[in-house]
């Protein structure tokens, strides 16, 4: 069952006429014919369509929640958002095993240079060996440039290059305060990769959320919101009616 037929069932239920709805809640019945089509492109955004359904619930007897839910699952861009947002600081994925660099390859290649190297003396002492005047200088020369060459092994340092997880030092817990002080806002917010709160926020309210490892929030209407990181209050995260996420580490 859809939102839109869930709505419909309601009103039927609360015998109710959709032009007696559209007068209760001051909503258009083109925009109520809609709604009960399952259609909310016309809401003019994630915000009037809860607030069209807070009053649709209200005036047909039923929990608002119930609406609500319905309509984050099925389509509100606010949710997918928050879960793009989770994936993209790593909330939600799966950590992988970093492979180490086998002491194999570096031992091969070695070996490979070493080879190399002498074919490539042999060859050049097969040449001078035509020229007897200059072969003296040439093995003379030769043999001071093996030494040199010798050192290939200079891949040997390859364990300092296997990759080994660096661990940052714990500064303490992060401690995030929210305050609507000027406006009304939905907010959605995410704790060390749990979810802590979500749903409306109205003016006046305030809550304050902790963390060890991070804490990711969504906003929307952060002009009407008062944000203090630790003890410090952060300058306005956006305008009105914007939509703003952020991850606090």
């Amino acid at each position: 069952m859809t939102l839109g037929s869930t709505i419909r069932d309601a009103r039927e239920a609360a015998h109710l006429s959709i032009e007696s709805l559209s007068e209760s809640t001051s909503i258009r019945m083109g925009l109520l014919n809609e709604m009960e089509n399952n259609n909310f492109s016309h809401c003019g955004g994630d915000t009037y369509a809860r607030g069209h359904l807070r009053n649709i619930a209200a005036r047909v007897g039923i929990n608002p929640q119930v609406f609500l839910d319905l309509y984050n699952e099925e389509h509100s861009t606010e949710h997918r958002a928050i879960q793009d947002l989770l994936v993209e600081n790593n909330v939600m994925q799966v950590p992988r095993e970093e492979k180490k660099l086998s002491w194999k390859v570096p031992a091969l290649i070695s070996i490979l240079v070493l080879f190399v190297i002498g074919l490539f003396q042999i060859v050049i002492s097969n040449q001078n060996s035509d020229t007897p005047t200059t072969s003296r200088s040439t093995v003379s020369a030769s043999e001071t440039r093996t030494p040199t060459a010798s050192p290939t092994p200079t891949a040997s340092p390859t364990p300092a290059a296997s990759p080994t997880p660096s661990v940052k030092p714990q500064t303490g817990p992060i401690i995030l305060t929210i305050a609507a002080t000027r406006g009304n806002s939905y907010i959605d917010i995410v704790v060390d990769g749990k979810h802590v709160s979500k749903g409306s926020f109205f003016q006046g309210d305030s809550k304050t959320f902790q963390g060890n490892t991070g804490i990711s929030i969504y906003l929307s209407n952060p002009a009407g919101l008062d944000l203090t990181l630790n003890g410090k209050q952060l300058p306005p995260l956006g305008g009105q009616n914007e939509e703003v996420r952020r991850t606090f580490r």
